[in-house]
C-alpha cells in the first residue's frame, strides 16, 4: 500500500528501516491528536511511534516537544521525549506529510471501570501531579501568556448552547446556578501553575503497579493550580460514580492536600471546580453530537452538584 511506502520512508529520516507495521497494537491516547499513527518495529530492533501531524497543528506541537525536552531534563518520571533526526529536527516533512517519532511505550490496559477502585493509582498519579508542579517552576513558553480561565470558557460554552442546544441548557440550569454562587464570583483569586491540562487514568500508560509516561499534553499551559486534580477525579465519577469517594480519589486528594497542591481557596473550590470542568467534557460531546454522552454528562454534572456537599465530607477538605 502507499501509506506504508510513506511510513517507510518518513522513519528513514531518522535512519530507521521499518521491518514490520504493528496494526495489531491498539495505541493509547486519542487518535485525534494527530492525522495518522503507527507502531513501527525497526531494525535497530526497537519499536516506536510514528504520527503524521496537521500543518495547522504544527507550531503547538513543536511547543509540547520543548516543553517535554525541558521537564525531562529536569528529571520529570513518565515523560516520553520525540526523536530528533541527524539535523536536530523532530517534525519532519516526508511524502507531503509532516512527521513525529518517539519511542514506543507497552502499557498494561486499564480495566474499566474496574479500575477506579484500584487505590494505589491515586497515590503514584499525586506524585506525579506533586513533580509536575516542582519540575515546571520556570519552563519556557508560558511567562508571558494570560492563564486559562475555567470561568470565561464557560460562559462562552453557555452562550453557544443557548443558541444551538437550548434543551441541553435548560439540564444545566442548576449547575449554573451552583457555580454563580460562589466559583464564578472568586474563580480568579485561584493560584495558576503549569498543568498538563488533560491529566486522566486513560491518558497514562500503566505498568502493573506504576506510571510508565503521561501521554496526550495538547492542552497544556498555564492554568489555575488544581486543573488536573480536578480533572482526574471528574474523570474518576464518569467511569463510576461511587469511585468518587473509593480510596483511588481519596488517597489521590489526601496526597495533593499534604503537599500543598490542593490547599487554601483551591481546597475550598475544589468540588466546584471538579464540576466547572466537566463543562470541557459536555463541550466535547456536543462537538462530536454524540447524544447519548451529552445526556450522560448532564446527568452526571447535575449528580456532582446535588452531593457536592457529601463530596466535600468524603474527600475531608
Amino acid at each position: 500500500m502507499e501509506i506504508d511506502n510513506s511510513i517507510t520512508r518518513a522513519a528513514a529520516e531518522w535512519n530507521l528501516r521499518v521491518t514490520n507495521i504493528r496494526r495489531d497494537i491498539q495505541i493509547a491516547g486519542s487518535p485525534e491528536r494527530c492525522e495518522l499513527r503507527f507502531v513501527i518495529e525497526c531494525d535497530d530492533k526497537a519499536t516506536y511511534l510514528l504520527e503524521s501531524v496537521f500543518d495547522t497543528d504544527i507550531y503547538n506541537k513543536l511547543k509540547i516537544i520543548s516543553c517535554l525536552n525541558y521537564l525531562s531534563g529536569k528529571g520529570l518520571p513518565a515523560v516520553n521525549s520525540y526523536v530528533c533526526d541527524n539535523k536536530n529536527e523532530y517534525i519532519v516533512d516526508c511524502d507531503d506529510r509532516f512527521w513525529q517519532l518517539s519511542p514506543y511505550v507497552e502499557g498494561a490496559a486499564l480495566c474499566r471501570p474496574e479500575y477506579v477502585f484500584d487505590k494505589w493509582r491515586g497515590g503514584v498519579m499525586a506524585d506525579f501531579l506533586i513533580e509536575l508542579r516542582k519540575k515546571s517552576k520556570e519552563i519556557p513558553c508560558f511567562n508571558s501568556l494570560t492563564p486559562f480561565s475555567v470561568k470565561d470558557y464557560i460562559y462562552k460554552l453557555i452562550s453557544q448552547i443557548k443558541a444551538h442546544d437550548p434543551d441541553v441548557l435548560s439540564r444545566i440550569r442548576p449547575v449554573i446556578s451552583f457555580l454563580e454562587n460562589r466559583f464564578m464570583k472568586i474563580h480568579d483569586s485561584l493560584p495558576v501553575s503549569f498543568c498538563h491540562g488533560d491529566f486522566h487514568p486513560l491518558n497514562i500508560i500503566w505498568s502493573k503497579d506504576s506510571i510508565r509516561a503521561v501521554i496526550d499534553w495538547e492542552f497544556m499551559g498555564i492554568k489555575p493550580r488544581i486543573y488536573d486534580a480536578a480533572n482526574m477525579v471528574g474523570c474518576i465519577g464518569i467511569e463510576d460514580p461511587e469511585g468518587l469517594t473509593g480510596g483511588m480519589a481519596c488517597d489521590f486528594i489526601a496526597a495533593l492536600k499534604e503537599t500543598g497542591l490542593i490547599s487554601g481557596i483551591s481546597r475550598e473550590l475544589f468540588p466546584e471546580f471538579v464540576i466547572a470542568l466537566r463543562f470541557a467534557w459536555l463541550s466535547e460531546w456536543l462537538r462530536h453530537k454524540d447524544r447519548e454522552m451529552i445526556e450522560l454528562e448532564t446527568v452526571y454534572m447535575n449528580l456532582l452538584t446535588d452531593n457536592s456537599d457529601m463530596l466535600e465530607n468524603a474527600w475531608k477538605l
